[in-house]
């Protein structure tokens, strides 16, 4: 008699997003947008997932489908693809940075351990994925959650990494 191997059900875990290569998603926005043809109007979602693994790693992607989910995978996948490395330290960035794309302005400050991350919604969801635990930041012009996202990753790419110089004497 062969045994047979069971698949995995995923009965009791809901709303766990389990992914074997550990890259975690939130969904910033979801939005319906229509397009008119001759035959009418056709409705669809728009979805903006945020893909990062808490290790330095982040992208972002915007996908369209007739629902939810499809648009979520596809935005899910793109948004692994698109994912840059971003230069930390010890669980914040670097230095501060002010940096502009369109009508957004973002603000971000290093904090000290214990701050926590104290952000708006779509910049808190980048953060958190990238793996900072302690920063400040502020979100100055547009409120469209779109723009500051895509604002947020292209500001954490523009940070560099802190080099030690030897001339400095280091503090006990």
């Amino acid at each position: 008699m062969q045994t047979q191997k069971r698949r995995p059900d995923s009965r009791g875990r809901r709303g766990k997003k389990e992914n074997s290569d550990g890259v975690d998603k939130k969904i910033v926005s979801i939005r319906r947008v229509s397009r008119t043809y001759s035959g009418g109007k056709r409705m669809r979602l728009s979805v903006l997932v945020v893909a990062g693994d808490k290790n330095g790693r982040v992208g972002a992607a915007l996908a369209k489908a007739a629902d939810v989910r499809t648009a979520e995978d596809k935005a899910f996948s793109l948004a692994k693809k698109k994912m840059v490395k971003v230069s930390l330290r010890g669980g914040t960035i670097p230095h501060q940075v002010t940096y502009k794309k369109g009508a957004a302005r973002i603000f971000m400050k290093p904090a000290a351990p214990g701050t926590g991350v104290i952000a708006g919604g779509a910049m808190r969801a980048v953060l958190e994925l990238v793996g900072v635990k302690d920063i400040l930041t502020k979100v100055i012009g547009s409120s469209n959650n779109i723009s500051n996202v895509y604002a947020a990753i292209e500001a954490l790419q523009s940070l560099k990494p802190v080099k030690r110089s030897n001339n400095v004497k280091e503090s006990k």
